[in-house]
């Protein structure tokens, strides 16, 4: 574990109560006792480290330690001296694979820093219905456990899934709150001569990328993508399982950003 995520901001004195499956967690399986200092995030996206006061009736009283150049996730590279801070944000809509793909897929997701995931419901799925509410609860819980495991500062946000048109007005609703979006569709075949630095060259402040079922996308699906202004690119000569898919696009996408100073042209001012 790289970091703990709290649920709650620290009381006036600085102090913090742990209970329940985090109570075990960190006193059973991270054998924690008085004495032990913990990395965490608070609510705000504050970092700072705890130290254990006691482990008593079930619940870990902690307090907060004076800080020691930890920094606030957000904040400017000068600041924080983490490039990655000035990332875009990255969202994720992905299609309902079947089975558990999808656990695997929002748990990667999590640990390479994507702002959001949003599945959706495509022609080609064949993912079994299942709870909203519990399909939900268990994402969040898979998004939590791989920002403490892998030290993400980024807060992943998970969407209920929707249908296809629901997901292009999504899309049309956030290009609307950006000036520079850039949309990205992942498909088998190549649909046209573009590349990634070519159309992440433009300093986008939002890249969205969209990836298919283990069918692809039906030729309708594709067609009203690019209507609606996705760039379409390949992800080499080899088919890819869904899963694959996913963290090798967001893997190209996020390298070549956090990469940007050394090849993106300055945008004249």
């Amino acid at each position: 574990m790289k970091q703990f995520i709290l649920s709650a901001m620290p009381d006036t004195d600085g102090r913090v109560y742990i209970t329940g499956k985090d109570f075990h967690y960190l006193s059973r399986v991270k054998r924690l006792r008085p004495g032990a200092v913990f990395d965490v995030l608070f609510p705000n996206g504050e970092a700072a480290q705890i130290g254990v006061v006691s482990l008593r009736g079930g619940c870990l009283t902690g307090e907060r330690l004076p800080p020691e150049g930890l920094g606030t996730v957000g904040n400017s590279q000068e600041e924080t001296g983490t490039p990655a801070m000035l990332l875009p944000p990255l969202a994720l809509f992905q299609a309902l694979p079947k089975g558990a793909k999808m656990d695997l897929i929002i748990r990667q997701a999590a640990e390479g820093g994507v702002t959001e995931i949003v599945p959706f419901v495509s022609a080609y799925s064949v993912s079994r219905p299942e709870d909203t509410a519990c399909r939900l609860e268990r994402w969040r819980r898979i998004i939590r456990e791989a920002r403490q495991q892998s030290g993400s500062g980024t807060a992943t946000a998970v969407r209920e899934p929707a249908a296809f048109d629901a997901l292009l007005e999504y899309w049309e609703g956030l290009k609307g709150k950006y000036e520079r979006p850039v949309g990205l569709l992942f498909h088998q075949n190549p649909l046209e001569q573009g590349s990634f630095h070519r159309y992440l060259d433009k300093c986008p402040d939002l890249v969205v990328f969209v990836v298919g079922p283990e069918g692809g996308f039906s030729p309708e699906e594709v067609s009203r993508c690019m209507a609606a202004g996705f760039k379409p690119l390949t992800l080499g000569d080899t088919v890819l399982r869904v899963e694959t898919a996913a963290l090798y696009a967001q893997a190209v996408i996020r390298i070549i950003l956090l990469e940007s100073a050394s090849w993106m042209p300055k945008l004249s001012r």
